[in-house]
């Protein structure tokens, strides 16, 4: 039970793959993801100032409108880096620069003059292409970045084309830009998916090995779990068999009497932590404190009631702590908890008595399978290894579990 659990715990720690999008991403999508929101950053540093420099140097009207489409898209473009550099809000901030660069391209032909142009002399919102192209790339799916790679150098070309009147030097000019910034943009788009679809195959790989080596280990665990109580049932109850088979006085058979005790007890301990326990006395209230955790675990809303007061081995009490644990459950299991009580009462030194009942249907314990092992391992014979009994009385008003330890 130890490797299992420490196989869960150490399952824990690794962070769970499948989980883009949310708090916790993927191991290698979270790193591809900084790099390329890194190399955008510095892509459009690098062409943001070109572009910026290049509206302040060949500004002819410093107006109003003028002034409003360079604030429209420089000031969303500063944010998007400075997001670029902290890494956060990166996709928000990319997304309003896409969409504030569009607007610049619609209200270009309306706001920039249309008089002794150079057709060779490219206008700032050349410049920015491309940058809304990998700003595309950070914020939004590959379809709506394959649609700008083929649309936003189309649109650039028309107002580019609209700003000239149409003139024909314009157009061999604005057909070399067009043509430039749509095999830099669909460069660009290939390699962002490309990166991001090895991210995801090294993720997804990632993931299967660690399911394939959590089911290998714990494949381990359950045969290190078998081999460990093969070896119980062999130096433990066997060898209590063989001593019964061979007893002929009385002190031989109290000897084995005593060897399948603590036999049957390691078997039906086998999950607890300290075995079969200690004969060190514990208190009746930390049983009764014991299975009000046990309730409360359980998500149940009732109280344990204790009366009397005393104390039993640690072996006793930790037997009739599980025993009535499962009872517990098979109340909630099988009568949905209806009317479920749960009473400890202490006999001084003389004993203890556990009680759990519910108001639900019922059974007939005679007609419980043979591999159905909650009430016949779990309780009964759970009590019977530290000499204790369990009664079980039920009908169709309820049922009712006795489980009682008396100093012999």
């Amino acid at each position: 039970m130890s490797g299992a659990q420490g196989l869960r715990e150490a399952w824990e720690k690794i962070p769970t793959p499948g989980e883009v999008g949310q708090e916790l991403e993927r191991f290698a999508g979270r790193r591809i993801e900084r790099i390329i929101v890194i190399v955008v950053g510095v892509g459009a540093l690098a062409l943001g100032t070109q572009a910026l420099v290049n509206a302040i140097i060949k500004m002819r009207l410093v107006d109003g409108p003028h002034i409003a489409m360079m604030a429209l898209v420089f000031v969303p473009w500063i944010v998007m880096l400075l997001c670029c550099a902290i890494g956060r809000a990166v996709r928000i901030a990319a997304g309003v620069f896409f969409v504030a660069y569009i607007i610049d391209l619609g209200l270009w032909p309306f706001v920039a003059a249309h008089k002794d142009l150079d057709p060779s002399d490219q206008p700032w919102i050349f410049f920015l292409v491309n940058v809304a192209g990998v700003a595309a790339v950070v914020a939004f799916p590959l379809g709506v970045q394959v649609a700008w790679v083929l649309i936003g150098p189309l649109l650039y070309g028309t107002v580019r084309l609209i700003q000239g009147d149409f003139a024909p030097d314009f157009w061999i000019v604005t057909a070399f830009d067009v043509s430039f910034t749509l095999i830099l943009g669909a460069v660009l788009v290939a390699l962002g998916w490309m990166f991001r679809s090895v991210a995801n195959g090294v993720d997804d790989a990632r993931g299967r090995a660690v399911a394939l080596y959590t089911e290998a280990a714990a494949a381990e665990a359950t045969e290190h779990e078998r081999v460990a109580v093969a070896a119980l049932m062999h130096d433990s109850v066997l060898a209590a068999l063989i001593a019964a088979e061979r007893a002929e006085t009385e002190r031989a058979r109290a000897l084995a009497v005593d060897m399948a005790r603590e036999a049957l007890t390691r078997l039906a301990n086998a999950e607890a932590p300290a075995q079969e326990g200690s004969e060190e006395p514990v208190q009746v209230e930390l049983l009764a404190e014991d299975l009000r955790r046990a309730v409360v675990q359980m998500g149940l809303a009732i109280d344990v009631e204790q009366f009397g007061h005393g104390a039993v081995p640690d072996r006793v009490a930790r037997a009739m702590a599980l025993a009535a644990r499962q009872a517990i459950g098979n109340a909630v299991t099988h009568a949905a908890g209806r009317g479920l009580s749960v009473v400890v009462e202490g006999h001084g030194d003389t004993g203890l008595t556990v009680k759990v009942s519910d108001t639900g249907g019922g059974f007939d314990p005679a007609q419980v399978g043979a591999d159905r092992l909650g009430i016949r391992a779990s309780i009964v014979a759970r009590m019977a290894a530290v000499g204790g009994v369990a009664t079980i009385d039920s009908d169709r008003r309820g049922t009712v579990v006795t489980l009682g330890w008396s100093q012999s």
